[in-house]
């Protein structure tokens, strides 16, 4: 067996893994019938991610002057940020990433390692297995927006202190109101906490819907706890399923 033949099975298997933590029973393929084959012919290995389109790319005629929305607000607004003391020890702003049009947008708490050395939001672990959740709502990850509460890695990857997320949080509420999601995913308490003006933590608000600014915003465990907890999968991909339908009727 080949190198990449190896490489596709492996992605299978993982595939499956995850959609059974999950609690995932079915995968939509388009409705397509198998094919019969003889006796004794090895199928080709099926696709690593059977992807199944969620509905429009956002709103094509917005995307452009939203783009340009989203540079002037990390150029000009939060340039070289010295707002609060996480300054001092980051390598990078990370601002966030995805369509500027998105119809779905993910709200996290703060980059860790990978995010502080790349720039960009949830690229490591917890990132990996949030990449799988999108991809398992039928979306691709440059078709929804990514990004967090705090632009700057907290020492250690603590917890963002009050006065960091209050110089943080008013670029992230201006990014929502560029992008004008139908719907937040918030990931974790930090996320809901700070979209929701609430001190409830996550276990007892997630699952049911609220609002931002008359989005609706759906709380749910952060990634990083769920590789801690591969228990509560299920729980998020209930979720998801909220999420999923309340997009299928928009």
């Amino acid at each position: 067996m080949s190198s990449g033949a190896g490489d596709l099975r492996e992605q299978v298997r993982q595939h499956l893994l995850f959609c059974r933590e999950m609690g995932i029973d079915a995968l939509d393929l388009g409705g397509a019938e198998a094919p019969r084959r003889a006796p004794g012919v090895v199928p080709p290995d099926p696709p690593a991610v059977p992807f199944v389109p969620a509905g429009p790319d956002g709103d094509a005629a917005e995307r452009g002057p939203r783009v340009e929305a989203l540079e002037r607000l990390r150029t000009e607004e939060i340039g070289d940020c010295r707002r609060c003391k996480l300054c001092s020890s980051r390598r990078n702003i990370v601002f966030g990433t995805g369509d500027a049009a998105a119809r779905l947008m993910f709200v996290g708490e703060g980059p860790g390692h990978d995010e502080d050395v790349q720039g960009l939001p949830f690229v490591g672990k917890a990132g990996q297995l949030l990449n799988q959740i999108i991809q398992a709502m039928g979306f691709r990850r440059e078709q929804v927006y990514i990004a967090n509460v705090v632009k700057c890695r907290p020492p250690d990857n603590r917890t963002p202190q009050p006065d960091e997320t209050a110089a943080c949080t008013p670029f992230l509420f201006s990014q929502i109101d560029i992008i004008r999601p139908r719907v937040l995913v918030a990931l974790g308490s930090p996320a809901a906490q700070a979209l929701l003006e609430t001190s409830a933590g996550i276990t007892k608000i997630r699952g049911t819907f609220r609002t931002f600014r008359s989005i609706p915003v759906m709380p749910t465990f952060h990634p990083a706890y769920l590789l801690r907890n591969p228990a509560a999968k299920k729980d998020v991909w209930e979720d998801m399923k909220q999420v999923m339908a309340l997009l299928k009727g928009d």
